[in-house]
Order: C-alpha cells, then sequence, then structure tokens
C-alpha cells in the first residue's frame, strides 16, 4: 500500500531532502529546438542508498511520453494539462536507479515535465526533478513506444523554463472539490470539505466503514480503492490504495472480516469478497461469490448491506439478468408486464424489449450461496439501507426522458419487502402505485437521479435527523433527508433538503465512528471530495430511543409473520394468511397475498371464487388471475359479479379492475359471451369521475372493444385538463379495433396529433401542454420549469406512425392530408456564415473559466449555444433533440471544467444511456451508431446524431459487437467560437437559459 500525507500538494513545489534538493521546482526540458512529429529520449540515474518506504511519480509531456524505471514502463501521459501519476515503490532499488523517458511531439512547441518523490523509512525525501541535468537523445524511429534506448547521442537537455510558465501554466496546481463554504446545509449543522481527490484517484463512487471506523472509498474508474484513516477530530490523517485487482466498485459493505465488492475484477463485473489471510491489515485475497449477467455501468449491480437476519442484501438495476440458480424459495416470483394493452417501448430504445422484473433486490449467505430474489420492480436503485427496526428501504430513479408522459414516475423513497413489486416496467408499461398487485412510495420526491442513501443511526444529531433516511441526488446537487412516520405495517413519509450545492455530484455516504457523517462527490469521470457534517447547535444528540408505537410494531410483527410463508409451502399457511387479505392494511394484505400464491393453487382456488367479504374476495381473484390457467378465468369473471363496481369505493373499483386487466394480460380475452357482458356492465361507470378510473376504464373497454369506445375516450381526452392525461388517451386509442373508427375519429385524433400544444388547430381539437401540480412543484424544487423529457417527441413520432400503418389503405388515401404533420420551423442559424477560429484545448479556456461568473452576454451566450449545434442533440429549456443528455440543472452535478471537457473533449467520459455500439462485420468493415432498434434480422443504428441518418445492418452480416469509444458527439463543434463567445456559452448553460442569471448581472 502507498501512503499519501495531507500536505503532498504542497511538497509537490517545496521538498526539502539530505541530498541537499531545496525547494526544486520542476523545469519543462527539450531538445534544442523542437520540430513536428519528433521523438526524444530523456534520462537521468540516481542512487538510493536504502529500501524506499514509498515512491511515486507525475509526468507531464507535450504531447506524449511513455516513464520507465529501469526498463519498466510505470506510466504514460498523453495530456499535458492532465498530469499522470504513478505509484512505484515496488520499482524502486537500493542501489543505482536510471529513469528513462520517450517522448513525442505532434506539432509546435513541444516540452516535457517529471517529478519523482521518494519517502524514505524515516519520513525523508528524495525529490528529482526535470531540468537541464537531464540527458536527451534523438530517437530516429518516431515510435513513442521503442524502448531500444541508444548508448551513444546523449546530450544535456535544454530547460524552457520552471513549472508555471506558459503556455502550460501551473499544472500542478492542486485539484479542489467544492469548497464547503459554497453547500448550504441546514441550521445548526457544519460541512467541511476533508480531502480532494488528485488526478491518480479517480472520481469516488462508492464507501464503506471498516471495523476500525475506516473509510474504504472507490472511484468508479480504473483507480485503486482507497482506505482512510480518520484521527479523532474527523481529518483525514492517512491514505492507503487496496493494491487488489477489483476496482470500478459500485457497491461496498465490510461484514465478516472482509471487504464485499460489487467491481469489475479479473473475472469481469460481479461479486467479490476481498480478504486479509495473514493478519498484517493487508487484504491479500480475492473471491468471486456471485456472477452478474449484465453487472456492469451504472444500471448494473450496486449496493451491498447486511441484514439483521445476518444475510447479505444487494441492489441490482434494470440490466443486470436475474440469476439462472435462485433458490426455489425466493420471496418474488411470478412476475410480468401483466398490461391489457401492450406497451410502447422507450423512445430512444434504451431500455428496449427487457422483461420484468427490472431493477431487484436479491439475498444471500454470506459466501454467496443460497441466492433468492427478494423483491424487484424498481428500476435503477442505486443503494439500500436498514433502518433501526430492521425494515429496508431505497431510492429509486425514472427515466428523465418520460418528463411529461403519464407513464413517468418521480424518483421516490420506497419501502422493501419481501415480495415486494414497486412496479417499474420498461417504456410505457411501468405501473401506476394504485395498481393492488404493486406497493406505493413512502415519499414522492419528482426529479432527479438517486445515489446512496443511509439512515442517520448512530449520527451524533438531534433525535429527528438520526431516524431520517438520508437520500442523494447526483443531477440536482442535493442530500434529502426524509422522516419516516410509522404508518401500520410500513411508513409513509416526509422530506425536507439538508444539503445542497452547485456543483455538489453527490454519490455516496456513511457515519462515521464520531457520528458524524461523512459524503463523497464524484461519478463520471467528475472532481470527487470527502466532506463532513457535524452537528453544532443546541438540540440533545443522545441516541434516539426505539419506536414506542405499539400499533405499527404489532402490524410489522404479522406482516412478518405473513412474509415467512414467501416462497415456502407450509402447512397452516393458508389458514393464517386467508383471513389476512381483507386487511384494511395494503402491506398487510399484499404480504397475505404472496403467502397464498406460494402455495399449491390447487389447495386455494375454490376458496377463491366463494370468498364473499369484498376486500378479501377481490384479492384472491388477484391471486388467481396471476397464478391460473385458461380455464380458471370464466369461473373468476363471473365471481367478480359479486360487487358491481357501482356498489364499490374508488379503491376497490380500481382493485376489480386490476384483477380484470392482470386476467385478460394472463389468460387472454375471455369469450365472446363474457366480453358482451363485461362491456355491458362497465360502460354504465364509463367516463367516470376520477382520472385513475378513467384510466383504467379506457384500456379495458378498448380491448373488449366497446362499441362507441373510440368517440367516448376522444370526448374524454379533448376535456382533460393535463398532457399526461391527454396523451394516455391517445396511446390507448392506437389499439381500438379498425371497426371502431369512423372518419370523424381518425380526424379528431390526429388533429391533437398535428395541433400545437395550448391551441386549437384547424379541426378545432385543443392540445395543451399543462403538467399536474404535482409535477410542477417537482421541477420548481430544483429551479427548473416542468419542461418534457428527451424522448417525448419521440414517443408522438412512433405513436404517428404506428397509427398510420395500422389503417386501412382505404382510411390512409381519405386521410392523406392530415396524416404526415405540419412542418416546424427550422431553428433559427446564425447571420453570419461562421469559420475556423481555433481547435480549442481545455489548457486555452481553463485560466479563463472564473471570468463566467459576472458580467457575461445572455444573448451572445446563446448565439453560441445555436453555433455550436447544442439544440440538435441535447434538450434544454424544452427544445433540443434527445441524442444527447438533457442540459437542465447541469451546473448541479457538473463543475464548470467538468462541462468544459463534455465540450472539448466528448469522448472522455460517455453515459451508457448515450454510448454508442461499434459492429465488427464479416467482411471487416465497421460500423459504430446507437442501437434504435434492435429486431429479428437486423439493427437499426443511428449514425449520425446531427442529421439524424440511421443504417441498417443485417444480424447475419455482424461478427461482433463492442462498446465504441467515441461518444456520438463530434469533436470541434465550438471550434468557430471566439474565446468570449465560448464562456458565454458556459454562463449561458450554467444559467439554465435564465437571462436574469447572476452569470450576466454587469460587474
Amino acid at each position: 500500500m502507498l501512503t499519501r500525507l495531507l500536505y503532498l500538494p504542497v511538497l509537490l513545489l517545496m521538498t526539502f531532502s539530505s541530498d541537499s534538493l531545496f525547494a526544486q521546482t520542476p523545469e519543462w526540458i527539450w531538445g534544442t529546438q523542437a520540430h513536428d512529429k519528433e521523438t526524444r529520449y530523456f534520462r537521468k540515474t540516481f542512487i538510493l542508498t536504502e529500501a524506499a518506504k514509498s515512491a511515486r511519480v507525475t509526468v507531464a509531456c507535450d504531447n506524449r511520453a511513455e516513464f520507465y524505471l529501469n526498463g519498466q514502463r510505470i506510466v504514460r501521459n498523453t495530456e499535458w494539462s492532465k498530469p499522470s501519476r504513478a505509484n512505484m515503490t515496488a520499482k524502486v532499488k537500493v542501489g543505482e536507479n536510471t529513469v528513462t523517458i520517450s517522448a513525442s511531439n505532434a506539432d509546435g512547441i513541444a516540452g516535457l515535465l517529471t517529478e519523482l518523490e521518494i519517502t524514505r523509512a524515516d519520513d525523508s525525501k528524495l525529490v528529482i526533478v526535470s531540468d537541464a541535468s537531464w540527458q536527451t537523445a534523438e530517437n530516429p524511429s518516431g515510435d513513442v513506444l521503442s524502448t531500444k534506448f541508444p548508448s551513444e547521442g546523449w546530450v544535456a537537455a535544454t530547460s524552457l523554463g520552471k513549472l508555471g510558465r506558459e503556455p502550460w501554466g501551473d499544472i500542478l496546481k492542486p485539484v479542489v472539490a467544492t469548497a464547503a463554504d459554497a453547500i448550504h446545509v441546514l441550521d445548526g449543522f457544519k460541512v467541511e470539505l476533508l480531502l480532494s481527490a488528485q488526478p491518480a484517484e479517480g472520481s469516488w463512487v462508492s464507501m464503506t466503514v471498516d471495523n476500525k471506523g475506516r473509510l474504504i472509498v472507490s472511484p468508479q474508474g480504473d483507480e485503486p480503492m482507497l482506505r482512510l484513516t480518520l484521527d479523532g477530530r474527523g481529518q483525514v490523517a492517512k491514505i492507503e490504495t487496496i493494491d487488489l485487482p477489483v476496482r470500478g466498485a459500485m457497491g461496498l459493505l465490510y461484514a465478516f472480516d472482509s471487504l464485499y465488492v460489487n467491481g469489475q475484477g479479473k473475472e469481469g463485473y460481479h461479486l467479490y469478497r476481498l480478504k486479509d489471510t495473514n493478519g498484517d491489515d493487508q487484504y491479500d485475497a480475492v473471491e468471486i461469490l456471485r456472477r452478474w449477467k449484465g453487472g456492469a455501468g451504472e444500471h448494473g449491480a450496486h449496493g451491498i448491506v447486511l441484514g439483521q437476519d445476518q444475510r447479505l442484501y444487494t441492489v441490482e438495476g434494470n440490466f443486470v439478468d436475474v440469476p439462472s440458480d435462485l433458490a426455489s424459495s425466493s420471496p418474488h416470483r411470478n412476475y410480468a408486464d401483466d398490461l391489457v394493452l401492450p406497451r410502447v417501448e422507450d423512445g430512444n430504445g434504451f431500455g428496449s424489449k427487457r422483461k420484468p422484473p427490472g431493477g431487484y433486490v436479491a439475498r444471500m449467505n454470506p459466501d454467496g450461496s443460497h441466492c433468492e430474489l427478494f423483491a424487484s420492480g424498481q428500476r435503477n436503485t442505486y443503494d439500500i439501507a436498514f433502518n433501526p427496526e430492521g425494515e429496508l428501504f431505497g431510492f429509486d430513479s425514472d427515466m428523465e426522458w418520460d418528463w411529461g408522459t403519464p407513464w413517468y414516475r418521480p424518483i421516490r423513497a420506497y419501502h422493501i419487502v419481501s415480495g415486494g413489486d414497486q412496479g417499474f416496467r420498461e417504456g410505457s408499461a411501468k405501473w401506476p402505485e394504485y395498481y393492488a398487485d404493486s406497493l406505493p412510495a413512502a415519499a414522492n420526491i419528482g426529479i432527479g437521479s438517486p445515489t446512496g442513501v443511509r439512515f442517520g443511526t448512530g449520527a451524533k444529531f438531534p433525535t429527528r435527523y438520526q431516524r431520517a433516511f438520508y437520500m442523494m441526488d447526483w443531477s440536482y446537487g442535493r442530500i434529502v433527508a426524509v422522516h419516516l412516520s410509522e404508518s401500520g405495517a410500513s411508513y409513509s413519509g416526509t422530506y425536507e433538503t439538508f444539503v445542497k450545492g452547485k456543483p455538489l455530484n453527490v454519490t455516496d455516504f456513511e457515519i462515521g465512528s464520531d457520528g458524524a457523517l461523512y459524503f463523497l462527490t464524484g461519478g463520471r469521470g467528475t472532481q470527487s471530495g470527502l466532506y463532513r457534517v457535524s452537528y453544532t447547535g443546541s438540540d440533545s444528540v443522545a441516541p434516539a430511543a426505539p419506536s414506542s408505537d405499539t400499533a405499527a410494531r404489532s402490524a410489522r410483527t404479522l406482516r412478518h409473520q405473513l412474509e415467512s410463508f414467501h416462497g415456502l409451502s407450509k402447512a397452516g399457511a393458508l389458514d393464517i394468511a386467508w383471513p389476512n387479505l381483507g386487511s384494511s392494511d395494503r402491506w398487510i394484505r399484499y404480504a397475505a397475498r404472496i403467502a397464498v400464491e406460494t402455495q399449491p393453487v390447487e389447495s386455494w382456488r375454490d376458496r377463491a371464487l366463494a370468498e364473499t367479504n369484498g376486500t378479501a374476495g377481490l384479492h384472491a381473484l388477484l391471486a388467481l388471475a396471476r397464478l391460473g390457467t385458461k380455464a380458471d378465468q370464466e369461473p373468476l369473471l363471473k365471481a367478480l359479479a359479486r360487487w358491481p363496481l357501482s356498489t364499490l369505493d374508488q379503491e376497490h373499483q380500481l382493485i376489480k379492475l386490476r384483477v380484470i386487466e392482470v386476467s385478460v394480460a394472463r389468460q387472454g380475452l375471455p369469450s365472446e359471451e363474457l366480453q358482451k357482458m363485461a362491456v355491458e356492465k362497465l360502460s354504465r361507470q364509463f367516463p367516470a369521475k376520477s382520472w385513475p378510473l378513467n384510466r383504467e376504464l379506457s384500456q379495458i373497454l378498448i380491448a373488449l372493444n366497446s362499441p362507441g369506445i373510440v368517440s367516448q375516450v376522444l370526448a374524454l381526452r379533448d376535456t382533460a385538463t393535463t398532457q399526461e392525461e391527454q396523451l394516455h388517451y391517445m396511446l390507448a386509442l392506437r389499439k381500438a379495433s379498425t371497426s371502431a373508427w369512423t372518419m370523424e375519429d381518425r380526424t379528431r385524433y390526429f388533429g391533437w396529433l398535428n395541433a400545437t400544444p395550448s391551441a386549437a388547430n384547424s379541426s378545432g381539437v385543443s392540445r395543451t401542454s399543462a403538467h399536474p401540480a404535482d409535477v410542477v412543484q417537482w421541477f420548481r424544487d430544483v429551479g427548473l420549469e416542468a419542461s418534457n423529457g428527451a424522448s417525448f417527441d419521440g414517443f408522438l413520432r412512433e405513436l404517428r406512425n404506428e397509427v398510420i400503418n395500422s389503417l386501412p389503405l382505404k382510411d390512409k388515401e381519405a386521410l392523406a392530408d392530415i396524416l404526415q404533420p405540419a412542418k416546424k420551423t427550422a431553428t433559427k442559424t446564425p447571420v453570419a456564415a461562421r469559420s475556423f477560429v481555433r481547435d480549442w484545448k481545455m489548457a486555452d479556456i481553463i485560466p479563463v473559466l472564473d471570468q463566467v461568473a459576472r458580467g457575461r452576454k445572455f444573448q451572445r451566450g446563446k448565439e453560441a449555444f445555436a453555433a455550436g449545434q447544442c439544440a440538435v442533440c441535447h434538450r434544454f429549456s424544452n427544445e433540443g433533440g434527445a441524442v444527447g443528455p438533457d442540459l437542465a440543472g447541469i451546473s448541479s452535478r457538473f463543475s464548470r471544467a467538468d462541462i468544459l471537457s463534455s465540450i472539448l473533449e466528448p469522448s472522455k467520459v460517455i453515459s451508457e444511456q448515450y454510448e454508442n455500439t461499434t459492429f465488427l462485420k464479416n467482411d471487416a468493415d465497421e460500423i459504430s451508431g446507437r442501437v434504435l432498434e434492435e429486431k429479428g434480422d437486423r439493427i437499426v443504428l443511428l449514425t449520425s446524431p446531427l442529421t439524424g441518418g440511421t443504417t441498417e445492418i443485417k444480424k447475419s452480416e455482424i461478427k461482433s459487437r463492442r462498446k465504441a469509444t467515441l461518444s456520438p458527439m463530434p469533436e470541434g463543434l465550438v471550434n468557430s467560437l471566439s474565446k468570449e463567445e465560448l464562456v458565454d456559452l458556459m454562463a449561458y448553460l450554467e444559467s439554465s437559459g435564465n437571462p436574469n442569471h447572476a452569470d450576466f448581472k454587469k460587474e
């Protein structure tokens, strides 16, 4: 392991050693005169009189360098503005050591800068820096990788000036995370910045605490994990690297004297266990416990926690396949889309065609064996946590591309229980949380990107904040405190913003042994920091007393008893579970139904059909709809007639409708006689007085081909007050039978698609752009106006195409004038044609980034946004394309340097939502693009994001596929901008398009 002292950044510039090297500053060196495409060797010999305690090297080269020590390559540098650093402790030796560097220049000025720092046993330093004492020689081969170092021709290197000279500047200036005084925290609390990640330490995304109170931190990339020792004041006293080949962890847990890691190892991204086998306090053994298919990436295998049952619980994102060796005792099973009308896939193809269960929680023994599917129906939960009562919670995400659609579900705090299903399905298939076969959120938050979660248990905070459930939102730079109240067998919650900053790309946190909350920032290559939150107020911080709500405790005890039957067929289970199907507590009813479903269907089928209690009977029939056969459908639907809709309250009406939907989804359409009976009875209640009832009734009646249903649903659409409700009716009607339409209906249908939002078109059809009040508030909470997501236009386009393709030829001809959308006014281009200004590099703009903060010109930034063609690919201020990330609130998660890097270096960090795939064809040709559609025999790729150009490949022509290393965003899009325009563009992005932002205030 390598120890990094806290004052190392200062030592880079001021070092004292017994070798009479005082306050040495590295110098830029080269040969006598630089030439284009020149390659040179450099060397330096030094003598070490005793073994090194640690040794590290820093190297930067304009343009590329390979650093060797005693003939072994240590590190390479390919960008002078980002010095490369490496640990070389194991490579230095007592006696003579030789450093050799192979360096190359592309064109123009050239320079090499390096520094070696060696720490002896007594902590004294030997520092060796590049200067005129180094030797250099020509490398006529031109190959920077060549190690055929010459024996002759060496001459003294030429010093070009010390660190800090232009054009390179002070490239060794320590990097710093967002300052603590720029972070807002609730009154009575204090935030401190303890540590900023240095370039070789990566971008931090996960953390755990070991048995000695040390923080173990993992970068997202290939850098080694770190172990941080805290002193008595909660400051970082020591940093060590964990030098084992397991990296990129998105889930960490210290338990059973082991470090559990969901991360990248030699065998791929899987669940590993690291152990210290010889007692020297160093991890020396790696064991793979469980393999994940699809485990890598931001939608892969994530957080790991230890339950009170001494088993591991780990949460997996929606791209991870369920393990093939699940134990037969798994509580969760029998999952499906369960839709009465088929879903629409994501408008950009993300997650397309993936089937349930979506994201899930797996439970297993400490050695990875006996893996059970505990719960599912999440999208992409990053982390989970247990509260003091042993109840499990998570913070789930949803797809921001779905903003503005009726199927967008807010990010949410939710209670994870045995056999639980939170209702996530891909595309438009997401369930509303009133579905009886799913469970609701404890608190809906709105929009964001959930990362780490943690209860305040053990914190030296006031009681309210010890019991709070803390959740991190990476996108909008906030930590939310959810205050949960016991509610029957579960919980409900309210929330407040606990910590907020810009940027504050929060990723994970832990409670330290000192009672402070330690949190990380980082992710996707962004600058990382370690922060400490402590309480400074006057309220008591004594440990919170256990819950005194005996009724809630009794309800949870009953739920746990019912959950003991999940996955297991047990004698007496039905006698205990059945009465609880009629419980007034939704969570107990749910647990009872899962217990019933686990028992053989033949043991409870007749009981379900004969049940007379309304609540119990409807839930029993829901179980039969999920597990019964086609032969069970007729008696099931006839049993439902026992409870006419008109006699039920809305909650039970929705349960009854859900039973019908699940039966049709799993058992098919009923007989013609039953369809007519169902239509006759349901039509009496349609339209209903509430949006939820109209949502379900419209779908069912369309599926059953109810007479006149099209005109009825169109009438509902036209009176709906929100875009989301209108879009639901449009989506449902796409599956109405061809015979159900009149020409007037067709005209009204396409009239909505052709209408400008919030205005009526020539056919009198009105289309609203209004959103529900809670949706508007979700956006206001993060300082934005409600807007549509990046897939919204794509959904409408595909909806139009699907309906047009279903039309009879005679209808297509009759409706030709309205089938195609009116041409939109093209985005205005800059008045004057633009010519090349400069191939902008990070180093050109970094020195002036501070100028973004004041006195910028809004209009010029807006014009620069247009000139750079940003809106072609990115959504911003409710306009733009869907090829790249939505830029709303970008400054909450990225620093100015990060935003600049994404503009100038688009391939540096690519989110998997936007990455391309490269296909190698049988004829050796390669083609790259984003997969838009994958059918049985072909794949459709978006190959030109700026023009929308696509390419089809036959699967028979494909030899292999891999993730592309280049971003879909081309480089050089801003090379026609001046420096001032580029800085104004930065301000425009930082402001989220607000002309009144502080960046545009005059000096």
